[in-house]
Parts: structure tokens; sequence; C-alpha cells
């Protein structure tokens, strides 16, 4: 195969795009950025992105397809109030949104109409900060190279947010004025306020701490729902197996962090080796199990009752 000889590139992100291919004869463009939708490799030509996602990579779009669902969650069951019979109706209304918003992010991705995306393999952590490697040769003049190294899993994010924005602006308002009657009319549109102050801080983070979010995000899962279950028990004054079967909602609240804590143990082993990997799953229940069995020697509800005395 013939291919035309230039000077090398430089910058770590810099590339020749492929300009017209005849049989074995390739001619690539100067050196400069590659298009979407593809990535320099270790000869600095670019190349389209045909891989398949990770499991770990389709964990992390996990991780961030459940930041706003969770946030929903929390704000409608925030603002709802004990003898709203509406949250329920507005839990389920957020999970059809955020299901929705997903499945139609994956069906407008490339390829287009499947749910179903290819993409391009995250080496290292600059590949998500290719702005911060642009060359300057002569120290005057910027090559300027930046492009998704990590083709898509940097913006189908944007689009996941925007397409649930869109969603929840379209059925959430309706869905309140139909079924919340029992708040006040200051009330009723509160978890909905949340949301347009919540997505465009999920939008800032994700376009500056993408890369980190990416590397750290099993660590913060494990660690938040660590921290949320203990205070949740506190809160609640569950000190025995008891105080935890006697209401549906602990369950529930129980059952979702378990799931929160396989979710992380999974991410944190990607499951490279499944014989070895899959054990650790027993570890789920065990601080649960650690907070009931230590409950008594800390009186969660001596703690509380002090505290709202003042002492």
């Amino acid at each position: 195969m013939a291919v035309d000889i230039q000077p090398a590139c430089l910058g770590l992100y810099c590339g020749k795009t492929l300009l017209f291919k005849n049989g074995s004869s390739e001619i690539y463009g100067e050196c400069g950025v590659c298009p979407r939708g593809q990535r320099t490799n270790a000869q600095k030509y670019c190349q389209p992105c045909t891989e398949s996602p990770e499991l770990y990579d389709w964990l992390y779009l996990g991780f961030m397809a459940m930041l706003p669902l969770v946030l929903h969650w929390f704000f409608i069951e925030w603002y709802s109030g004990k003898k709203s019979s509406s949250a329920l109706f507005q839990h389920l209304t957020a999970l059809f949104e955020c299901t929705m918003a997903a499945i139609i992010t994956l069906l407008v991705s490339d390829p287009v109409g499947v749910l179903y995306i290819r993409s391009c393999r995250v080496l290292m952590l600059s590949d998500w900060y290719t702005m911060l490697y642009n060359p300057s040769p002569d120290y005057v003049t910027t090559v300027h190279c930046t492009h998704e190294a990590v083709y898509p899993l940097y913006t189908i994010v944007f689009v996941y947010y925007a397409f649930c924005l869109v969603l929840m602006m379209l059925l959430r308002p309706l869905l309140v004025k139909k079924i919340a009657c029992g708040l006040g009319k200051s009330d009723r549109f509160k978890s909905i306020y949340a949301a347009l102050y919540f997505f465009p801080i999920l939008t800032v983070l994700q376009a500056v701490g993408g890369g980190l979010l990416y590397y750290a995000f099993p660590y913060i899962i494990l660690v938040l729902s660590l921290v949320t279950l203990a205070v949740y028990m506190s809160a609640s004054e569950i000190e025995n197996c008891y105080d935890l079967l006697v209401r549906k909602k602990r369950l529930i609240v129980l059952f979702s962090h378990w799931l929160l804590h396989a979710y992380g143990i999974v991410s944190i082993s990607r499951v490279d080796r499944l014989e070895h990997d899959l054990p650790l799953l027993a570890l789920v229940p065990t601080p649960a199990l650690f907070y009931l069995f230590t409950a008594k020697f800390t009186e969660p509800s001596r703690i509380l009752s002090e505290g709202a005395n003042g002492h």
C-alpha cells in the first residue's frame, strides 16, 4: 500500500485526514484536527471510531443518566409533602422522561435509528481534554486540534440532558396541574423549578469534570450511597430489623441503595474475571447489617432527640 510521505504531526491529538483513496494508494491532508467521529492513531492518522463501547463505558453513561433521575426523585419527595398523593405519579413520570430521553438519545446517535452507538476507546485522562494539548510549534502560532477523542461519551451526555429537559417541560407541568391537588399553588411546581437549576449544574459538571467523573464515578457511587443510607436510617430512627420492615417505603429505600452498592462494585471491578468479581456482590448488604448490629451502641434516636433539644 502506498501512502504519501509528509512531515510528522506535532501534538498529542493532531492527525492527518484521509482525502483520497484509490486502491492501495492513500492521500492524506495536512496535519490538523480530526473530523467528528474520528481520532488519531499511533501513526497520527485520523481513523473513524468503529468500536463498541466497553462495559465500563456503558456503566459511566448509566451513572450520568441516573444523576438527573435521582435528583428528580429527591426534589419530588422533598416538595410533595407527606399527605400528597401525587408523589408516586411524579416519580413514575420522571422515570418515563429519563427513559424516553435515553432511548431517543441512542436513536439519534451514530448509527442513527438503532439502540447502539459506535465509539472511540478511552486511553487516558487527557483524551477528555484535548483542548489543553493544542501544540505551538514556534511558540507563537497554535495548531488547533481540539476534537472529541472519546466520541461520543462526552457530547452524548449533553444531548441526553437536553432531551430530559424538553420532555420534562412538555409532560410534568400538565401532570402536576392535574393531580397535585394536595399542594398549594406555590409548591406544585417547585420540583420543576429545582430541575431548572440542577440541569445547568449537571451540564457544567460534565463539561468541566467529565474525564474525572469517568474514572471516579464508581467510588462516588459507593461513598454517596453509604453516606445517604446511614443518614436515612438514623433520621428514620431505624435501630433493628423490625423498624426496617414496618414500612414498605423503608424497604424500597434500602433495596435502592443496595442496587447502587452493586452498581458501584461492578463498576470498580469491571467484571474482568467473572468468577472472581461476582462474589464481591455478596458485600452489598454489609453496610446495612453493620448499621443494624451497631445501632444499639450509638442510639440514633437519643442523639436526634438531644439535637432537637439543643443539648
